[in-house]
């Protein structure tokens, strides 16, 4: 950790795109912990996806901008070692299902392993809990609407994303 000033938490993510049950998440652990860095990462396991981090930094930062104490970052790496990096005191990741907790708790105890930071594991709202990015890229790449699930620029991004 370093030794100034800690942010209160770090919260990552691929985020491609941003949704609604990410907004939820970033706005609680806002809540409870008063200053939150949304760090959008890289998954090396996931296709490339369908906007760019640069791309993605600029549509949560838009999102998430009527609320103060959240910052949005790009990293690259392990999830730890961005938290170090901001000096956050844990990770915030959100659980839908039995599932996410079993991948979730898995990981929070190999990273506290290798790097002493916490996990902090939040629900996402019931009414948002059923959204996930892959289902709303599928949506809007099949030329549906899945502007129910995510931000309005999220929403306009994505319509132009597929029109190309």
């Amino acid at each position: 950790m370093t030794n100034g000033p800690r942010t209160a938490v770090l919260y990552p993510g691929s985020f491609d795109p941003f949704h609604l049950g990410h907004l939820d998440i970033a706005s609680q652990a806002l809540a409870i912990f008063g200053e939150v860095v949304v760090a959008v990462m890289h998954n090396p396991s996931k296709p490339s996806g369908m906007f760019t981090i640069d791309e993605r930094v600029e549509l949560i930062r838009s999102a998430t901008s009527h609320l103060h104490g959240i910052r949005v970052e790009a990293h690259t790496g392990l999830a730890v070692d961005a938290a170090q990096k901001v000096g956050a005191r844990c990770i915030v990741k959100s659980l839908r299902s039995a599932t996410d907790f079993d991948v979730e708790s898995q990981m929070a105890h190999t990273n506290y392993t290798v790097s002493g930071v916490r996990t902090v594991l939040l629900f996402a709202s019931p009414e948002l809990a059923f959204i996930s990015s892959r289902y709303v890229r599928e949506i809007a790449n099949y030329g549906g609407d899945p502007s129910a699930m995510v931000p309005s620029n999220v929403a306009v991004a994505l319509a132009a994303k597929v029109r190309h």
